[in-house]
């Protein structure tokens, strides 16, 4: 056979090998990025576009990877469930996903808490590191799946604020009788040194406020509480939220739905989630500083949590976390696993963040910045 003939006779057999190779790959590649279309609802209504917004990043982003083979659709809170509801509707298969923090179903069970944030537990940084790195994910999702979900960081919102009070809050006596908006875990503590919990989803606080029904009420933190408008009824806004260091948002999904998912696609959605976890973080950090400087130029009276409040409400939360281990297996398996994580976790930020940060915050303060 000659050179001319043998090259032409493969250049019809390579088209026709590529003809084939077409042919199969395209049913292979429907078939591996089936059209699917899912329902997401959040906890959070649009007018709180950071929070909200995770919600919105995790559908824009497995999207964009499926080439619009996988939809996702979103919607507030309230449009087809309310806010508390929103694991609930998940569970049960009403929707196949939800965008919301796991504290607020603690009264189902305690365990659920971790999932947000353990008051005087970790902060955001350490937040991600133990549920990435260390054991989170894996003793979370061993609990979520009890409940019929699958979950996955999707937003964290940074240590929050200790909310607005009607009030000036000195000592422990006036927490006695005090009504106040506080989600999780945090509603018994505070009950333990004489609050009176109020469990309202983030659009029924204002009012309240208002009206007086509360006397006080926590949500985020400076950007998300002046779009609310807490200032406007509540003149003193008091800080930290120890029982906030570094709340998780999570993206929950129905656990037969997301194992049904195509492994592409769930790895997809594990990526999006991670994006909108560390994109919720960087805006609230861009926005807050702005927001606070507005609502002290405004008149708001900003207030340190006294220490005598700080170390009751420390006292309290280790008693109750005692008893809640002791009658919950489940939450004693995790507090131990995080108890162990967040001892190593603080030694090191002592040493460095801490030390680092305080003297730059001294810069800050002396105007060398």
């Amino acid at each position: 056979m000659d050179r001319r003939s043998f090259i032409k006779k493969a250049g019809v057999a390579g088209a026709g090998a590529a003809a084939a190779a077409t042919t199969l790959a395209a049913p292979a590649i429907a078939q591996e990025n089936p059209k699917i279309t899912w329902r997401l609802t959040s906890s959070f209504p649009k007018s709180l576009d950071t929070i909200w917004g995770g919600a919105v990043d995790i559908a824009e982003h497995v999207s964009a990877a499926t080439n619009g083979a996988f939809t996702i659709q979103t919607f507030a809170a309230g449009e087809i469930v309310p806010g508390l509801q929103a694991l609930d509707a998940v569970a049960a298969g009403t929707v196949e996903a939800a965008h919301t923090t796991s504290y607020y179903f603690w009264g189902k069970e305690p365990t659920f808490a971790f999932g947000t944030a353990l008051p005087f537990g970790l902060n955001a940084r350490m937040s991600n590191a133990w549920f990435y790195q260390g054991n989170g994910n894996k003793l979370m999702n061993e609990f979520y799946a009890t409940q019929g979900v699958y979950g996955l960081p999707a937003g964290n919102t940074g240590v929050q604020m200790g909310g607005w009070f009607r009030k000036e809050i000195n000592t422990l006596d006036d927490l006695k009788g005090l009504k106040m908006r506080i989600a999780g875990l945090a509603g018994k503590i505070l009950e333990k040194v004489g609050v009176v919990p109020q469990q309202l989803a983030g659009g029924d606080i204002y009012p309240a406020l208002e009206k007086g029904t509360i006397d006080a009420a926590e949500f985020v933190g400076p950007y998300d509480d002046a779009k609310l408008g807490f200032n406007k009824v509540a003149k003193y806004y008091y800080y930290p939220g120890f029982w906030e260091g570094g709340p998780v948002v999570h993206g929950f999904f129905n656990l037969a739905k997301y194992n049904a998912l195509p492994k592409n696609y769930q790895a997809i959605l594990q990526d999006a989630c991670a994006f909108a976890n560390t994109n919720m973080m960087a805006k609230y950090d861009v926005k807050n500083p702005t927001a606070l400087k507005e609502l002290v130029g405004s008149g708001t009276q900003l207030r340190p949590f006294s220490q005598e409040i700080m170390e009751a409400c420390y006292k309290a939360a280790v008693e109750i976390y005692a008893d809640l281990s002791a009658k919950s297996p489940s939450f004693k398996k995790v507090y131990d696993d995080q108890l162990a994580f967040k001892k190593d976790a603080y030694l090191w930020a002592q040493v460095g963040e801490y030390t680092f940060d305080t003297f730059m915050m001294i810069q800050q303060r002396a105007g060398k910045l």
